[in-house]
């Protein structure tokens, strides 16, 4: 296991710091969308933390990466479920891990593809660092480093609980 999950707290503890952080800028025009899967995970983590009744969506990127033609299709392609209207409305984009940032910019293609929202603000349980595009979280549970070979993910047990897992990329 890598020195730097050894230092992270366990996701519940990023989860609440996130809840603290997203608190105050509740409102009757926000809804909360999650990044399939880990994103999804942590958004309904942070609902749970939050006892709110937000709007929420799922949202599944795999067809707008930059670099679809070199990762191929991941085996777990999901479909986009967006059950509210974005126009004008305040969106919480969620994920677990910001590293590159090309997540992001793919997700926000995506949102555009369903509406113009008034805002989106993002939500992360990791910041990593890395960028390749310029993104930013708004909303981050903790920054790690990682050595540039490393890769970091976040899993879930069968029981629902939140973990993470460090693995050496070839």
């Amino acid at each position: 296991m890598s020195s730097a999950t050894m230092q992270l707290p366990p996701p519940e503890q990023l989860i609440a710091r996130l809840a603290d952080q997203i608190a105050p800028t509740l409102g009757p025009d926000l809804a909360l969308i999650g990044i399939h899967t880990g994103g999804v995970w942590v958004m309904d983590a942070l609902l749970a933390r939050l006892g709110r009744d937000l709007p929420r969506g799922v949202l599944d990127i795999s067809f707008y990466r930059d670099d679809f033609s070199r990762i191929g299709l991941h085996p777990q392609v999901k479909p986009s479920d967006i059950p509210f209207d974005m126009e004008g409305r305040r969106i919480l984009l969620i994920d677990d891990v910001l590293h590159t940032g090309r997540t992001i910019r793919a997700a926000m293609n995506v949102l555009f593809d369903y509406g113009r929202p008034a805002a989106i603000r993002l939500a992360v349980l990791l910041d990593r660092g890395g960028r390749e595009l310029p993104v930013c979280a708004d909303f981050v549970g903790a920054n790690l480093e990682l050595a540039a070979q490393e890769n970091i993910a976040l899993t879930r047990a069968a029981d629902g609980a939140l973990g993470f897992k460090v693995e050496q990329r070839p």
